[in-house]
């Protein structure tokens, strides 16, 4: 993928391609709008589709400046608009908080916690594997990411 549109990369932050999810930036509706066109015509005529039941646009606006509202089309079919999404493992939420990213990482952490509890509570188990399972995969997740 990087080899067929590589005319089209430019750099961090304004685009960043991950496997099948690319990430356009643009400070206009209508510069989003020219480059996912150029995205859609660069990769179906090299033979790729781009989906556009998947793809979604997102309105950030940082500055203090009024938005002049509209809509992103592509090929004359309206672009869902998202308040958040997905991207490499953290929220991005338009609205500049990261407070749907720290609920998601936190629910994480207790599902998978939950999910061990099953082996640190069977008393079929020996206390030791238990202590050494607590050393090598419960404490680093719960540890991970703060400055002790």
């Amino acid at each position: 993928m990087d080899i067929l549109t590589r005319h089209l990369q430019e750099v961090v932050p304004w685009f960043m391609l991950f496997v099948d999810d690319i990430l356009l930036v643009d400070r206009t509706r209508e510069g989003v709008e020219s480059k996912l066109e150029l995205w859609r015509s660069t990769l179906e005529s090299k033979g790729f589709r781009l989906n556009r039941s998947k793809t979604e646009y997102m309105e950030c606006n940082f500055s203090n400046n009024r938005f002049s509202g509209g809509i992103v089309t592509l090929d004359d079919q309206v672009i869902n608009k998202s308040t958040c999404f997905r991207y490499l493992g953290s929220i991005v939420q338009s609205d500049g908080e990261i407070d749907g990213d720290i609920i998601s990482k936190i629910q994480v952490r207790w599902l998978k916690l939950r999910n061990a509890s099953g082996l640190l509570c069977d008393r079929k188990v020996p206390l030791k594997l238990k202590g050494k399972f607590y050393k090598m995969v419960v404490r680093p997740a719960m540890f991970y990411g703060t400055k002790c």
